[in-house]
């Protein structure tokens, strides 16, 4: 199976490709449903693809909004610039977007977004009719009904989602956004009003605010866990599903790396059973990322109430991302720091190959002027010099102290 990490912006792109990414997904400027990420300009858009086809991989970009009159005036020329560069498929979820596509890049291969909510066999057949190429798979749907969409339209290529954010709104159509604030989820600037906190005001009463409780758990009535399939991998390739996808083109550097490292190892195994001992590895890999808790959604069967976390939208957070290594010189690591470390602390780097992660005991730094320091600062370039060689592409982090 193809594994599609997401890319937020350039360097995500280029970490989620060298961490183990078959291909990955991002966006331009427009036309995106994540407005708030950074995304990627034309230029840059050029060097992605130029820099996955030289990897040999592949790289997609979401054109997913439901657009206005006011949207389909650029579009043409956004499509065709698209397919100028050779991007290896564009995903749509809007008919309007779609046929814009056929009518103005008719070379570009469509893939229709989880968006469109396809959720039986017959929608896939529709889209496969109107020629694309692969359809990515409503997140409502059980095992057993992705097998059955998979053994009745068995020419079209299937992506489901398997790591990641979840939305409260059916396959992420919500309005509530732009209800409350005026920013529309459904044109890329959702401001998730599930994860907020609410309380009851009563008329007569303005200045008193009643908690809404759902059970004894509180008030977060609306807020999803996160999904987490690892330890489904094994069924999902069994029945032949072309494409796996990790959700996350808001998240961090840190994020995108070790979710893509740790999801390409379990795919390697996923043939046969994989056995418990790798298994816990790789949860507890996932486990010191920041999320929120897992859950494996309505793999088994639809449940909401699986998929909702009632007491608090707050992430968990074991482990700090303190930065990257940008260089190794000799026996000098350069790292970009994210976040402060000192001298004495124990810090982790981690690799595309999980068995060259180590962890080191800090006992020097040094600025970029050469001289020692006792921190580091973020946004900053420092020097460390291990006690072995590593290589040159990694990620460092911090267990977070318990409190």
């Amino acid at each position: 199976m193809e594994l599609l990490s997401p890319a937020g912006n350039l360097q995500k792109l280029k970490y989620a490709i060298s961490f183990g990414a078959n291909a990955v997904y991002t966006a331009g400027k427009d036309f995106g449903l994540r407005a708030k990420s950074e995304n990627l300009s034309k230029a840059e858009l050029e060097k992605a693809v130029e820099f996955c086809h030289k990897k040999n991989k592949k790289i997609y970009v979401t054109v997913n909004i439901f657009a206005h009159n006011s949207d389909l005036e650029k579009l043409p020329s956004y499509l065709k610039f698209l397919q100028k560069i050779n991007v290896d498929a564009i995903i749509v979820s809007d008919p309007a977007v779609f046929l814009t596509a056929r009518e103005n890049a008719p070379e570009l291969p469509i893939h229709i977004s989880t968006q469109a909510n396809v959720i039986s066999w017959k929608s896939a057949e529709f889209w496969k009719m109107q020629g694309a190429k692969r359809i990515i798979l409503a997140r409502e749907l059980t095992f057993s009904e992705i097998k059955d969409i998979r053994e009745k339209i068995p020419d079209i290529e299937l992506e489901m989602f398997i790591h990641g954010s979840m939305c409260v709104s059916y396959s992420g159509r919500c309005f509530l956004s732009s209800f409350l604030n005026a920013r529309s989820a459904n044109s890329g600037y959702c401001t998730q009003p599930c994860r907020w906190e609410y309380q009851l005001i009563e008329k007569s009463r303005p200045n008193e605010f009643f908690r809404i409780e759902e059970d004894k758990y509180g008030s977060y009535i609306l807020n999803s866990k996160d999904l987490c399939l690892i330890n489904r991998l094994p069924e999902i390739n069994k029945i032949g599903i072309d494409s796996v996808k990790i959700e996350g083109r808001m998240k961090s550097l840190y994020y995108v790396a070790n979710v893509t490292r740790i999801y390409k190892e379990a795919l390697q195994d996923a043939g046969s059973d994989i056995s418990s001992q790798k298994m816990k590895i790789f949860n507890d890999e996932l486990n010191k990322i920041s999320h929120r808790h897992y859950t494996e959604a309505f793999f088994d069967k639809f449940d909401s109430t699986a998929t909702q976390y009632y007491d608090s939208s707050t992430y968990i957070r074991d482990y700090q991302f303190i930065g990257e290594i940008v260089k190794t010189k000799n026996n000098s690591v350069f790292i970009s720091s994210r976040a402060k470390f000192q001298l004495g602390d124990e810090i982790e780097f981690i690799f595309p190959n999980r068995k060259e992660d180590f962890l080191w005991k800090v006992n020097n730094i040094f600025n970029d002027e050469g001289i020692p320091i006792s921190s580091t600062k973020p946004n900053t370039v420092v020097k460390i010099e291990p006690d072995q060689k590593i290589p040159s592409h990694g990620i460092i982090r911090k267990k977070i102290s318990d409190k």
